[in-house]
C-alpha cells in the first residue's frame, strides 16, 4: 500500500468515459434509443455531445469533426479502453434480447459475474464503433434477498 498519506479526497464512481466515434448521428441514435440515455452537455465547437447514463456521462467525440482532430488515435485501429460496464436496474433477460434484437445489436456474450454491486446478470454488446459495453444488471442473490 501507500506511504501513510491519504488523499485529499474520496473516491465517489466513474463520472464519465470518452469513446471516439466517426458519425455522431449515428452514436447519438444508439446511445438514445438503443440505452436510453438522455441528452448532457453539448460542445460543438469541440464535435462533442455527452449523454446520461443514470449518474454518470457517456462522451462522444466526433473524430471527423475539426473539433476532434486532437482526439484522433495515432494508431489506427488502436484501443485504450477495453469496455464500459453500465450499471442498470434489474431487467428480464428475455426482454432484453427482445430489445436489443428489435434495434439490430448482436449480443457478444452473456455472463454472471461480480461487479460493482455484486454478482449479476451482464450482456455484453458493441456499439455502431467497436466499443465494447458491458449492460450489467443488480447483484442477484440466491436466498432472494
Amino acid at each position: 500500500m501507500g506511504r501513510g498519506v491519504t488523499p485529499p479526497f474520496t473516491l465517489v464512481g466513474i463520472d464519465h468515459v470518452v469513446f471516439l466515434v466517426d458519425d455522431m448521428a449515428r452514436a447519438l441514435r444508439f446511445y438514445h434509443d438503443v440505452l436510453g440515455c438522455v441528452p448532457g452537455y453539448s460542445y460543438p465547437d469541440m464535435g462533442m455531445e455527452q449523454v446520461w447514463a443514470g449518474a454518470a456521462l457517456i462522451v462522444l467525440w466526433d473524430t471527423t469533426h475539426p473539433g476532434g482532430a486532437a482526439a484522433v488515435p495515432p494508431v489506427q485501429g488502436g484501443r485504450n479502453v477495453d469496455h464500459v460496464c453500465i450499471a442498470t436496474s434489474p431487467f428480464d433477460r428475455d426482454a432484453m434480447r427482445a430489445h436489443l434484437a428489435a434495434h439490430d445489436v448482436p449480443i457478444a456474450f452473456t455472463a454472471m459475474h461480480g461487479g460493482a454491486r455484486g454478482m449479476g446478470h451482464s450482456f455484453y454488446i458493441y456499439d455502431p464503433f467497436g466499443n465494447k459495453l458491458e449492460i450489467k444488471g443488480p447483484a442477484e442473490y440466491p436466498d432472494g434477498r
